[in-house]
């Protein structure tokens, strides 16, 4: 399937023709869905029935351990062993759900935030994710996920990625806006950010592993790894693509930004005692302060 429906682009260009900058976003939510929020909890109705609860971070933090790995789909994946991944600790990013059932049993949660995933893979999603399972998904991925099937969420956790910058039901915010919130925190230069309250908003900094990092974060691990982020080869295939199906991939056009976030987030996980680990030998990472470790390489690879 294409990367999003003809009809989603025109819709998106419509709402930045017709809202302007400040709104154009109202595009994640157009047309049908509605979210009722209180305190982080709350429902997600679409066209006026209701689809699912929304949970809070206190039920990502209630099942979180010790130690949070961060799973992303990254070529490098192909070369881990994760057999002696701890049961319950990875947050799967997109394509990583193909591992849930083989590698990973039981994931501690599944994320996505761009909608073009869902339409190019929904059937991944459907045969991979069970009920039950706790699911970071973005305001965009829940109106596509229930324009595809309006049942499916229905028995799912679903805790709500909510961009910052781009709030569900509210203008953009400006950079003053931002500044002036008091559960974020902007780097010196002002071009990335990191939010202590992920249920009020998160930044999404070009991956959904920025996303996926501030709610580990909340959770007050000892310890979090990432696996498969590897962005300076994400021109590459995925480890679950070949070439011939490889999707187009932003991350490695969004590196310096992406990068930018993670920095921040280091800086914090510092002040906080939590330990980041990287596992990926040819991860963008390495050039920024974090080293690697063989811990998952597969014996051939070692």
């Amino acid at each position: 399937m294409a990367d999003r429906p003809w009809h989603r682009s025109l819709i998106k260009a419509g709402a930045r023709l017709l809202l302007g900058s400040s709104r154009a976003h109202a595009q994640d939510w157009f047309p049908g869905l509605t979210i009722i929020r209180r305190n982080g909890t709350g429902e997600v109705f679409y066209h006026r029935a209701k689809v699912a609860d929304l949970e809070n971070s206190d039920r990502l933090r209630q099942d979180a351990g010790a130690i949070i790995h961060i799973v992303g789909s990254g070529p490098s994946i192909r070369d881990c062993d994760l057999s002696g991944l701890e049961t319950g600790s990875a947050i799967l990013l997109n394509g990583a759900i193909g591992l849930i059932g083989e590698q990973i049993a039981t994931p501690l949660a599944v994320a996505v935030e761009d909608e073009r995933f869902v339409w190019r893979h929904s059937e991944m999603m459907r045969r991979r994710i069970k009920p039950g399972t706790v699911c970071l998904f973005s305001v965009a991925v829940l109106r596509a996920l229930a324009t595809l099937d309006s049942r499916w969420l229905s028995d799912k956790t679903v805790i709500l990625i909510d961009n910052v910058s781009k709030p569900y039901g509210a203008p953009r915010r400006s950079p003053d806006d931002i500044r002036r919130l008091d559960f974020v925190r902007l780097n010196t230069a002002g071009t990335a950010g990191f939010s202590f309250a992920p249920d009020r908003g998160v930044f999404q900094g070009g991956s959904v592993a920025v996303s996926a990092l501030q709610f580990a974060l909340a959770c007050s691990p000892e310890t979090i790894g990432f696996l498969g982020i590897d962005i300076s080869n994400a021109g590459e295939p995925r480890f679950y693509e070949t070439g011939d199906e490889s999707a187009f991939s932003g991350i490695a056009q969004a590196e310096d930004r992406i990068i930018e976030h993670f920095v921040l987030a280091g800086d914090i996980a510092a002040e906080r005692g939590v330990t980041f680990v990287n596992y990926s030998p040819v991860s963008a990472l390495l050039k920024h302060g974090f080293g690697y470790d063989a811990r998952f390489a597969a014996a051939s690879t070692i």
